[in-house]
């Protein structure tokens, strides 16, 4: 278990951007020094799911007009229960254990800040469900 802890914390990302301070509630803090990065390191694996998530429902998606693509992103994230937990899957399961006692304090609150980040990079990814269907 000890190697686990370790090895997840070695594979994340540094995102040099990403602001740390005193101010911050421990929410915020939570967002920036693990989800931010465990996003950013499933960012392909995002990309994959959301190609996938086009197909099985028809590839409708590629139909739309750019401003009705951002609005499919956010309702498939807001509206598909079964699409939305497995979003959160793919962050949860990266978390420490000590992450994950952390997160079950004020899992509603930072599921949607979860949910937030991963919408905005599919949204600002948009451009590579352009070049090509997903197959």
């Amino acid at each position: 278990m000890e190697n686990r802890e370790k090895d997840l914390l070695k594979i994340r990302p540094l995102i040099l951007n990403s602001h740390i301070s005193k101010n911050m509630t421990s929410d915020e803090l939570f967002q920036n020094k693990t989800v931010r990065p465990i996003i950013k390191l499933q960012n392909d694996l995002f990309i994959a799911v959301f190609k996938n998530y086009i197909k099985k429902r028809k590839n409708t998606f590629y139909d739309l007009s750019p401003e009705n693509k951002i609005r499919y992103i956010e309702n498939a994230i807001q509206k598909d229960t079964k699409f939305r937990n497995s979003l959160k899957g793919m962050v949860i399961g990266l978390f420490t254990a000590e992450e994950y006692a952390t997160y079950i304090k004020n899992s509603s609150a930072l599921n949607k800040r979860m949910m937030n980040l991963v919408k905005e990079r599919l949204q600002s990814n948009m451009q590579l469900f352009e070049l090509k269907k997903a197959q």
